[in-house]
């Protein structure tokens, strides 16, 4: 119910601005997240950025742990939402394969923060990720896709038999994944600039014809 106001006039709801200041509070706790890690993380530093009180952040979320927790859900709904958009439907099996490759060296191209905070939540042995609502749909849903695929590509004759679903997909994780997250040290190994658009690519390209070789009968 809408309050009243000193006038006597009904005032209008503030979900409006409760929202808004919740989203201004993810976006920063994802951007120190990033940076600084959950043990780094200051909460006067998320409420700064954020341009609010901090003891909104208290009201809203609770504590940093909670306020992380959010974002690891805001994150995991954003590759939900990301992969839904792209749309498989109708896709020849090695076609789908080239994109749902493709499609996940872009998600991670496109947000580093994402690369900055599993990193950092894998050194935290995954405690904070265990517990989400969404994760124990991710994986049977994953290997789902990568079996049909595979078992459809083999039938047709373009995918080779006998290739382990959970062994594809936490290969092409990993070609994608480690390019990211190894970045900083791949370049001063390598003495170039790998983050370059070229650069991306020549990696983007490489990995998909990577997997799709690693396919062929």
């Amino acid at each position: 119910m809408a309050e009243p106001s000193l006038n006597g006039a009904v005032a209008r709801p503030r979900r409006r601005n409760a929202a808004s200041t919740r989203r201004k509070l993810l976006i920063a706790a994802r951007q120190e997240f990033a940076r600084n890690g959950l043990a780094g993380a200051r909460v006067d530093a998320i409420a700064a950025q954020a341009g609010v009180n901090k003891q909104l952040l208290y009201h809203y979320f609770g504590d940093k742990d909670a306020i992380y927790v959010a974002v690891l859900e805001w994150i995991y709904d954003e590759i939900k939402q990301y992969e839904q958009n792209l749309n498989f439907n109708g896709l020849k099996p090695d076609r789908l394969m080239k994109k749902i490759v493709g499609s996940w060296f872009d998600y991670l191209s496109l947000h580093p923060d994402f690369v900055a905070i599993m990193d950092d939540e894998s050194r935290n042995q995954a405690v904070h990720i265990r517990g989400l609502q969404q994760l124990p749909a991710i994986g049977p849903l994953l290997l789902r896709i990568f079996s049909l695929t595979l078992a459809q590509g083999a039938r047709e004759g373009v995918f080779r038999r006998g290739v382990n679903p959970t062994q594809l997909c936490i290969s092409i994780g990993a070609l994608s994944y480690f390019y990211f997250s190894g970045l900083p040290t791949l370049q001063a190994i390598f003495n170039r600039n790998l983050s370059t658009e070229p650069a991306l690519r020549e990696r983007r390209r490489h990995v998909v014809d990577f997997v799709m070789r690693a396919l062929r009968p």
